[in-house]
C-alpha cells in the first residue's frame, strides 16, 4: 500500500516508517521541515511538505493514498498550556482526512490516548471516556468521529495510546519524571503512589500501527498497551535508585508545585487492557517493559547530558 503518515519523523512515526517500509509498503510522510523530509528519505520514504494545519495539502495527500495513518499532534502547544487548542486543530486535520477518504474503503488509523479513559478500573476497548467538558473529551470526540467514518466508507480506527510510550530517546512523561528528581533531589510518587499507568514500548507501537491499516475492520478501537498497569510508586522507586535519591510521597495539593505540568495527570488511575486487540489483530508485544527499560539506563544517561 502507499500509505501517507502524519507525524512521520516524530517519536512514533520515526519507529514506524522503517516497519512500514520493511513491511513492503510505501510511504509517504508529512514533513514540516527540510531535515524531517531528509530523515525520512534516510528511511526509504517520501515526503511531502506541510503542516496538519495545511488541510489541502492532507487533502490531496490522502486522496492519493491507498491509507492514512496520523500521527501528529501539537504537542508542543498542548505542553506550553493550550491544550484545547492543539485539540482543535487535530479534529480539523481529522476532518480533512476523513473527507479525503470517504466512499474509498481504504484505513485511516487515528492515534489518540487511553489516560481518562475508565478512570479507576481497567479499561478495555470497549470503553468510551464520558469526562465532558474536560481535555480529554475533546480528543475523545476526535476519536468517536473517526470510528463514524466507518459510516462513510472509511476502514477507520483509533490505536489509544498508553501514556507511557517509551524507549531509548524518549522525551515524554518518563523523562520529565526523570528531569523533575533530578532537579528537586526526591523521586516523588503522588500520594500512595497506587495509580497505574499502562506503558508500551515505541517499537511495539508502531508495529500496532502497521497492523490495524493492514487489518483492522472499519470501526475498529485498539489499545496500545502492553503492560495494563504500571504503578507510579514503583516508576519513582527506580527513578530514586538509578539518581541516587529518596523516593518520597508528594501530597496531591502540591502536585502542580512539584512536578509542574504533568501534576495535573499523575493523579489519573489509567489501567488499561489489550486483550482484545491482541486477539484482532494477533499483535504480540515483545520489547522490554517499562520498568527493565528504566533499568537499561539511558533515560539517566541522556538527562545526565542535558540536565
Amino acid at each position: 500500500m502507499r500509505i501517507f503518515v502524519t507525524g512521520a519523523s516524530g517519536w512514533i512515526g520515526s519507529a514506524l516508517v522503517p516497519d512500514l517500509v520493511e513491511a513492503g509498503h510505501h510511504v509517504i510522510g508529512l514533513a514540516r521541515s527540510d531535515a524531517s523530509a531528509d530523515a525520512l528519505a534516510a528511511a526509504g520514504a517520501g515526503a511531502v511538505r506541510g503542516t496538519i494545519d495545511d488541510l489541502d495539502v492532507l487533502r490531496d495527500a490522502a486522496a492519493s493514498s491507498d491509507g492514512v495513518i496520523h500521527l501528529a499532534f501539537k504537542h508542543d502547544l498542548a505542553f506550553g498550556g493550550d491544550f484545547q487548542g492543539a485539540a482543535e486543530a487535530d479534529r480539523r486535520a481529522v476532518d480533512a482526512l476523513g473527507d479525503a477518504l470517504a466512499g474509498t474503503d481504504r484505513p485511516f488509523v487515528l492515534a489518540s490516548g487511553l489516560l481518562g479513559v475508565a478512570p479507576g478500573r481497567v479499561a478495555t476497548e470497549r470503553d468510551m471516556p464520558a469526562a465532558e467538558g474536560s481535555p480529554v473529551a475533546v480528543r475523545a470526540a476526535t476519536a468517536k468521529a473517526t470510528l463514524a467514518l466507518a459510516l462513510r466508507g472509511v476502514r477507520s480506527s483509533v490505536v489509544r495510546l498508553s501514556p507511557t510510550c517509551h524507549g531509548d530517546g524518549d522525551n515524554g512523561f518518563m523523562a520529565a519524571l526523570v528531569a523533575t528528581a533530578r532537579a528537586k533531589g526526591v523521586s516523588g510518587h503522588l500520594g500512595d503512589g497506587a495509580h497505574r499507568w499502562p506503558a508500551v514500548h515505541r517499537l511495539d507501537a508502531a508495529r500496532l500501527f502497521r497492523l490495524a491499516a493492514e487489518q483492522a475492520p472499519a470501526g475498529s478501537v485498539l489499545h496500545g498497551a502492553a503492560e495494563e498497569g504500571v504503578t507510579l510508586r514503583d516508576i519513582a522507586e527506580v527513578i530514586g535508585r538509578h539518581l541516587d535519591v529518596p523516593v518520597v510521597s508528594v501530597a496531591p495539593e502540591d502536585a502542580a508545585e512539584h512536578f509542574g505540568w504533568l501534576g495535573g495527570v499523575l493523579g489519573l488511575d489509567a489501567a488499561a487492557s489489550s486483550t482484545l486487540t491482541r486477539e484482532l489483530l494477533d499483535w504480540e508485544p515483545v520489547q522490554p517493559g517499562l520498568l527493565a527499560d528504566l533499568d537499561k539506563g539511558h533515560y539517566f544517561q541522556t538527562h545526565a547530558a542535558t540536565g
